[in-house]
């Protein structure tokens, strides 16, 4: 199953550097084992926000919910998920 999801960060303006800074890597470290594994399918920046649009391809939403909650950031992000279905004009034969 493929979704769309967007990922507002806000972390508090008093958080302290070091934890912003082991948040990050931490968060980035996560991110970068989910695309390994094929789950976390694409990843994109949305300009001038800290937010991203991602694609995920997993089983169900309870695998999807579980990924998300897993994401280090994940008590500082607002997240908006929609299901996606393959489109009958895709030329691509990889789009489920």
């Amino acid at each position: 199953m493929l979704f769309h999801v967007r990922m507002d960060v806000d972390i508090p303006l008093d958080t302290a550097e070091e934890v912003v800074s082991r948040l990050k890597a931490d968060e980035k470290e996560r991110s970068q084992q989910l695309q390994r594994t094929g789950k976390w399918r694409h990843i994109w920046r949305v300009v001038g926000q800290y937010a991203n649009i991602s694609i995920f391809d997993v089983e169900s939403t309870a695998e999807l919910h579980e990924l998300l909650v897993s994401l280090p950031l994940f008590p500082y992000m607002r997240i908006a998920v929609t299901p996606l279905c393959s489109h009958p004009s895709s030329i691509h034969p990889d789009d489920r």
